[in-house]
């Protein structure tokens, strides 16, 4: 129970921080034309025991890039500071132009030939991820964030 109430503080600071972090960037998209106004994504990767480090290099020297190609923006990334997420978990928001824009963004990505070379390459001695989460947001009326 103690476990579960941890993980649930760790998430709602965690989104609190992304929000704060997101509404830095200071966009003015109004906030009252939800299919097309610009969407965020959060993503939670939960990763096979002993392999976030196998992730987080696969992140930095592919996923990122080529998610920018396929035109999602990248937001920030963050490890958990406390245990037992710290050893296992990648949190990142990515942005898209809208939530149409987002599905075929996805759709170029995964289709991409240097995604799965990069992905096949990482995961040759085993499997990395475990669990993907994925959340869509957007920026409240009272948001820094417009």
């Amino acid at each position: 129970m103690l476990h579960k109430k941890i993980e649930f503080a760790v998430r709602s600071l965690l989104a609190v921080a992304a929000v704060m972090v997101v509404g830095q960037l200071g966009h003015t998209e109004p906030a009252d034309s939800p299919a097309d106004q610009r969407v965020f994504e959060i993503r939670t990767y939960t990763t096979e025991p002993g392999k976030l480090d196998d992730l987080l290099a696969r992140f930095r020297d592919h996923t990122t890039a080529l998610f920018e190609k396929h035109g999602i923006e990248n937001i920030s990334y963050w490890t958990p500071a406390d245990e037992p997420r710290s050893a296992d978990t990648l949190i990142y928001i990515v942005a898209h132009p809208s939530r149409d824009e987002a599905k075929k963004n996805w759709e170029s990505f995964v289709n991409d030939p240097a995604w799965h070379k990069a992905r096949d390459e990482s995961e040759a001695s085993g499997k990395i991820v475990s669990k993907v989460e994925s959340v869509y947001v957007n920026p409240t009326d009272f948001s820094p964030l417009k």
